[in-house]
């Protein structure tokens, strides 16, 4: 084999090509995912499959107004995805890779720093709160079902949410790019055995959005104050100020993908070690 013929220039910028197209369609998944783009988007994969079933029996008039349909959709595309175009564009215009990922962590800080001080307030007066971070999975069909807010993350707004007696404090508030898309939204309950008998509906709706997303939750128990956390299945129970901030940390944080398996994988450990391995039950 001639290996000359095939590593030549024009074939690296092939390969090159390639790539750039793949990132393309990959960034733009990342960008529908979880919205109702996606339906919209299957929508479109349907039309273009009538369309070449009715060319290829000869269905005339049905492959005419596929034809209209097709052709206008270029203009109804830009007006139903405009949500999501401006949302791209918006990224494209806030520079380059390493000072969106600063920008991206100054929020993610801010947005610890609520979270802690709304945990501390609510686990010292055991006031129940159920509260669900969108993470690569989207949650729209859960926000659907929630009150909207689309406001800032602040304690004092997630404390006076989760008070009891008001309006909004049944049901999860859900956190979706640094901000409260939604309060009182309902989460789907899992039907697990091994969730302890003592744990209520709020652990069980946790653990059951963990089961079908990434999504992080935060759950503080009404009885005994005690906060935990869920995440791809997993519970971890009785995580003290510490825990939960390296926890948060390391999921919100932007990092490099080894470090933040890394990392994760060292809080998990340290957790299970602290909680399990030094006697505590």
């Amino acid at each position: 084999m001639d290996w000359s013929t095939i590593f030549t220039i024009q074939n690296f910028i092939n390969l090159i090509d390639i790539l750039v197209v793949w990132f393309l369609l990959y960034e733009l998944i990342l960008m529908v995912q979880g919205t109702k783009a996606v339906q919209l988007m299957r929508g479109i994969v349907i039309i273009v499959l009538i369309k070449l079933v009715s060319w290829y029996v000869g269905l005339t008039t049905v492959s005419w107004i596929m034809d209209q349909i097709i052709n206008w959709g270029v203009i109804a595309i830009v007006i139903i995805f405009q949500p999501e175009i401006r949302r791209g564009l918006e990224h494209l215009g806030r520079g380059s890779f390493f000072s969106r990922n600063k920008s991206e962590n100054e929020a993610a800080n801010q947005l610890i720093e609520a979270l802690d001080k709304a945990i501390q307030y609510m686990s010292k007066r055991r006031i129940g709160a159920l509260i669900t971070i969108q993470m690569n999975t989207g949650l729209e069909d859960y926000i659907e079902t929630g009150i909207e807010l689309d406001a800032d993350v602040t304690g004092e707004l997630l404390i006076n949410i989760f008070i009891p007696n008001t309006p909004l404090h049944d049901g999860a508030v859900i956190i979706k790019d640094n901000r409260i898309a939604v309060a009182a939204a309902y989460l789907p309950l899992s039907q697990s055995n091994l969730i302890p008998k003592e744990l209520g509906t709020r652990h069980r709706a946790a653990v059951g959005i963990s089961e079908l997303t990434d999504a992080m939750t935060i759950v503080i128990s009404e009885e005994t104050g005690e906060v935990s956390i869920t995440q791809n299945n997993e519970l971890l129970r009785g995580m003290t100020q510490d825990d939960y901030l390296k926890y948060f940390r390391t999921q919100l944080i932007k990092d490099t993908p080894n470090n933040s398996h890394k990392n994760l994988v060292m809080v998990v450990s340290n957790y299970i070690e602290k909680h399990f391995k030094g006697g505590k039950s």
